[in-house]
């Protein structure tokens, strides 16, 4: 089985993403951000470097689904089926231009046919994580990334509120194969018995699907 894991920045998907391959003893493809040379640079400036950010993760993404689908035993944190969510919202805010927005999208419809000739095309499950927004800024700021915090940085803000908002609409509009969704202010990952609980759900939606 092939599973991604999707959802905001600090939603907890990446500790979500490591809990479900430990309990299919499964390999995990993690998003790359602290080798991620362009992603300190963006948050500084998000104008100059918004198209880069984009063609970076897509590349990578891309590479990462490759592996996946090919290999057919992994769960990755993020995938290229999110990608575009972030750029056409880059493109919205101004970040990216409408030239370059139809570029990216040219590449992604490319390495998209690229996939329909692998012999999985598709993942076989896409777990989404939410929680409310509060939860959202309360992690981020757990985690203590410089380039992350809103304490100086009102626009950050209003660009994490953007997401987290274009999130909920994205989840309802994919099909690209079986989906779930995991509250994760009401299952804390933090808490032992709320991970045996979500791995559980996550299992029941696997036997479906099988």
């Amino acid at each position: 089985m092939v599973i991604i894991t999707a959802g905001m920045i600090g939603v907890g998907k990446t500790t979500l993403t490591a809990k479900i391959a430990d309990h299919l003893h499964t390999k995990a493809f993690f998003e790359p951000v602290g080798e991620n040379p362009v992603l300190p640079l963006y948050y500084k400036d998000p104008k100059q470097y918004g198209f880069l950010l984009q063609i970076y993760f897509l590349n990578k993404r891309f590479s990462m689904i490759k592996q996946a689908l090919s290999d057919d035993n992994n769960v990755l944190d993020r995938s290229i089926y999110e990608d575009a969510l972030f750029t056409k919202e880059n493109n919205a805010e101004g970040n990216i231009s409408d030239t370059e927005l139809d570029v990216y999208l040219k590449l992604l419809d490319n390495m998209m046919s690229d996939l329909n000739k692998l012999p999985k095309k598709a993942p076989d499950l896409m777990v989404y994580s939410e929680t409310s927004f509060e939860t959202i800024l309360y992690r981020i700021k757990k985690r203590g990334r410089d380039y992350e915090q809103i304490d100086n940085n009102p626009e950050l803000k209003d660009y994490y509120y953007k997401m987290w908002s274009a999130y909920q609409d994205w989840y309802q509009e994919y099909d690209a194969s079986p989906k779930m969704k995991i509250d994760l202010d009401k299952y804390d990952l933090e808490d032992p018995q709320n991970v045996a609980t979500v791995l559980g759900m996550i299992d029941e939606r696997l036997a479906q699907i099988r």
